[in-house]
């Protein structure tokens, strides 16, 4: 699958997922304002993709427009044990860049599972995505959506309720479609 096609499958995620069910109250005006960036790399080791990340980190810093980037990286890191291993790496290079309070990564894979959950729980589809990918958020950003948010300490249960009451035939359903509509 081409460049653009993972773009627009991821896009059409964010569209129906992350927005559509409102997962995320900040994502829809991001999206509308043009200010996410969606990235894909073909980074197939670990160390490719953590040049990936570097680049991106670097490309936020230059350009103050960018609110956001989902760097999408289908071709490594497949497997969610591995990913979730490098969040630990990816954490290491914020430290090692000096960037931790200025960013932070988001992770989002198609085998999300949370702790203490099992695999095919429907909860984990508030952060199963197409593709394997780092969101790489501005802390400015989110302490700002923090504090204009009433009660944001509720998104999290609120999204957990919402996919159990859709349930898990239904997300997979729907995340299926985002690779159908193209």
């Amino acid at each position: 699958m081409g460049e653009t096609n993972v773009v627009n499958v991821t896009r059409k995620w964010v569209e129906d997922v992350v927005v559509g069910y409102n997962l995320c109250p900040f994502a829809g005006r991001e999206l509308s304002k043009g200010s996410v960036r969606f990235a894909v790399t073909e980074a197939k080791t670990e160390e490719e993709l953590l040049q990936a990340l570097h680049a991106e980190l670097q490309l936020l810093e230059d350009e103050p427009d960018v609110e956001t980037t989902l760097l999408i990286h289908p071709a490594v890191l497949q497997d969610f044990a591995l990913y979730n291993g490098f969040l630990d790496v990816a954490g290491s290079l914020l430290a090692y860049l000096n960037m931790e309070g200025i960013y932070q990564i988001a992770s989002f894979h198609p085998s999300y599972q949370f702790e203490g959950t099992q695999p095919d729980a429907a909860e984990n589809y508030t952060n199963r995505s197409p593709y394997p990918m780092l969101h790489l958020l501005r802390e400015a950003s989110v302490e700002a959506a923090i504090e204009g948010h009433p009660n944001i300490h509720e998104i999290p249960q609120r999204n957990i309720e919402l996919m159990e009451k859709l349930g898990k035939e239904k997300m997979q359903s729907v995340l299926a479609g985002c690779f159908s509509a193209f």
